[in-house]
């Protein structure tokens, strides 16, 4: 008898997280990395990519000697603005985050794939270095041709992300408004009475 895609799929992600929370749970640094990048168009034909790395040690120990590198970045493609691509600390505290980055100028056109970088550790109880990988990027179209945006586009974009929040925002507070003032009416007829 088959198994449903959608049960097999849940079984998979359920044993997955089982098996990261006994790792997690262990006295073992858990080192989880995620790769960010983003373009950054300064005129026509100069694009910068903006890398960031943050890691986190979600273990219950310390991780020593800790080294990033993230040479998916072939130097005929991508030239070095600012930051390095590579990166040492000295240790990693269970639950701390560190965070790395640095920037990229494009010299040519293209649709690029980037590889997760490489994160390395020492765990005291091991010889041997403890590797980790982080999240790879999402395609970068680089130095693509984008159409111009038109005036008050992020207007549009502004009311269809946050237009029904803002709605409903400003009701409450006309409702809370109308509740809390006094109403002309009323008042009118309590400087009569005082007379």
């Amino acid at each position: 008898m088959a198994i449903p895609i959608g049960s097999a799929l849940l079984s998979t992600v359920v044993a997955l997280l089982l098996f990261t929370s006994v790792l997690a749970s262990s006295d073992l640094p858990f080192i989880v990395a995620h790769k960010k990048a983003s373009l950054n168009r300064l005129k026509s034909g100069v694009e910068r990519v903006l890398v960031s790395i943050d890691i986190y040690n979600q273990g219950s120990s310390t991780a020593y000697d800790v080294s990033l590198s993230d040479d998916s970045w072939p130097q005929d493609i991508f030239e070095v603005v600012s930051g390095n691509t590579s990166k040492s600390w000295e240790r990693l505290d269970a639950g701390a985050i560190i965070s790395h980055s640095f920037e990229l100028e494009a010299k040519e056109k293209l649709l690029f794939n980037g590889a997760p970088a490489l994160i390395t550790f020492r765990i005291p109880t091991k010889a041997a270095l403890q590797e980790s990988y982080s999240t790879p990027i999402f395609p970068l179209d680089v130095l693509a041709d984008r159409p111009p945006e038109k005036k008050f586009q992020w207007v549009k974009r502004f009311l269809a992300r946050y237009g029904s929040l803002i709605s409903v925002v400003s009701i409450v507070v006309l409702f809370v408004y109308l509740v809390a003032s006094p109403s002309k009416s009323g008042a009118a007829k309590g400087s009569k009475k005082k007379r």
